[in-house]
Order: C-alpha cells, then structure tokens, then sequence
C-alpha cells in the first residue's frame, strides 16, 4: 500500500512541473556590416526548435535597440514592420533573411565591420516558458566578403 501511495505521489510530483522548454537550435546566423554613419542594420538566421514554440523578443549588450521586423509585398511597394513574435513550428526551420523575417540592430553606436562578432540574446517561448538562446552573429559586407558569403537581397512577392 505504501508503495502505491509513493508511486501516485511521485506521478503527481512530475505531472505538476512545467513542461520542458524547447530545444532551440540556430545555424548560420549573420549581420550585416555597415559604413561610418549608419545607425542600422539587420541580423539574420536559421531557427529550428523540438516543440512548437515563438521567438518573442531579441536583445543585445552591443546594440542598444534590436526589433524583430518583416519585410513582405504590399501590392507593388515592400513594406517592413516590427512583430511581436515570429511562429518556429515544430521541426521545422524557420529562415531570418533579407526581404523576409528578420532581426534589426537600431541605434548602432558604431559602425559594424566585417568579420566582428554580434552578441545576440533570442527570447523563445514555448509551452508557456521563456527561455534564452545566445547567439554569436558574425558580420558579413553587402558584398559577400568577409568570413562566409550570403545571397543577395531577395523581395519576395
């Protein structure tokens, strides 16, 4: 009898802790070098989690404003906004990129040079949990150069 009651407890015990946060991996992640006198630019990367979750919020020691905004069609003009969350679906990756989904570094108070590295902390949610994932951005030039090369900028329509 005692065992039993043990055993309920313990069941009880673990059905009542959160749920585990998800596993939130990032590949790939880059920003944008800029020239003396820009004040912004934008990171970019690949996120995929275990478990349906959302990036919510981005931060960063080294910028003192970062957003998360999309670029898409309105018609004929592109158009950017901020967004409060982007959606990461279970499984599958979910592409931060030029003319889509992406992180914006605003206020910069120098300009970011190739090859430098961006500290980027992601704020991820899931199953009613936040969570952290610190990300290193390195900086690429709008040419390519620099420690990999990128696609140019896409507009998607």
């Amino acid at each position: 009898m005692k065992l039993k009651i043990l055993m309920f407890a313990t069941i009880g015990v673990l059905a009542a802790q959160p749920a585990w946060a998800a596993n939130v991996s990032v590949t790939d992640a880059w920003a944008r070098a800029t020239m003396p006198g820009q004040k912004v630019s934008g990171a970019y990367m690949q996120i995929q989690s275990d478990a349906d979750a959302r990036l919510v919020g981005v931060s960063s020691p080294a910028v003192p404003r970062v957003e998360v905004h999309e670029m898409k069609m309105d018609g004929d003009v592109m158009r950017m906004r901020e967004v409060q969350a982007i959606d990461l679906p279970k499984g599958k990756t979910v592409s931060l990129q030029p003319g889509g989904f992406h992180i914006m570094l605003m206020n910069l108070p120098k300009p970011i040079a190739a090859g430098e590295i961006i500290p980027l902390t992601l704020t991820v949610e899931s199953g009613g949990k936040r969570q952290t994932v610190e990300v290193k951005a390195e900086a690429r030039d709008a040419m390519g150069s620099g420690a990999m090369s990128h696609p140019p900028m896409q507009h998607h329509h």
